[in-house]
């Protein structure tokens, strides 16, 4: 089995990157999707979350608040986070790649995170693919995403930028770039060109 890691910077438009991987075959994990599950309560990593970063990230029913948890975090405190919940994240996805290879051994899987790199993450892998954008792009998605003004977005995008490697240090790392400043079809004739090789590497 394949293993692909696709992360990229802020707002890059990964997840869109993810689905068109998705339509021509391959299995899909949102790293990042797991470690929202780990900030349940009762979860390996809440209480430890908590501990370190205060009763002020919570709800009023105890559930850990992201938009809380993002302001203490970022940009300096990342790290600290992600010694928390890291290793488990790993752990999860893992053991995932091990269960798609028994049921599909000739498959390729996909794991989509933020911080691949940044974590040391992208040695597990076969191949990574990094997607890039400009910064214009990335502050348009995020206020699309987030409903948030462009304000508002400009500045998360370079809180939570400053806390990963640039574009162009992640692109070092890279098997593959996909430039997603342009149009959905540009990006569409990226991908396939990037599938067609991983179906060969698969033969």
């Amino acid at each position: 089995m394949l293993r692909v890691g696709l992360t990229g910077g802020v707002a890059c438009g990964k997840s869109t990157i993810a689905a068109m991987m998705v339509k021509r075959g391959a299995h899909f994990l949102q790293a990042d999707g797991l470690a929202h599950q780990l900030y349940a309560p009762g979860a390996v990593t809440y209480d430890e979350v908590v501990r370190r970063f205060g009763q002020e990230i919570l709800n009023d029913d105890g559930t850990i608040n992201r938009t809380k948890l993002a302001n203490v975090v970022f940009p300096d405190r990342i790290d600290e986070l992600n010694a928390v919940v890291h290793p488990e994240v790993v752990k999860r996805q893992n053991s995932w790649m091990a269960e798609v290879e028994r049921q599909d051994p000739q498959g390729i899987a996909v794991v989509e995170a933020a911080l691949l790199i940044e974590a040391g993450a992208h040695k597990d892998f076969d191949k990574v693919i990094v997607v890039t954008c400009d910064v214009e792009q990335k502050v348009e998605h995020f206020a699309r995403r987030a409903n948030v003004p462009l304000d508002i977005a400009r500045f998360e995008v370079a809180r939570r930028s400053a806390a990963q490697f640039t574009d162009k240090e992640k692109a070092s790392h890279a098997d593959y770039v996909i430039e997603n400043s342009g149009s959905l079809g540009d990006a569409e004739r990226q991908v396939d060109k990037i599938w067609q090789e991983l179906m060969a590497l698969q033969g």
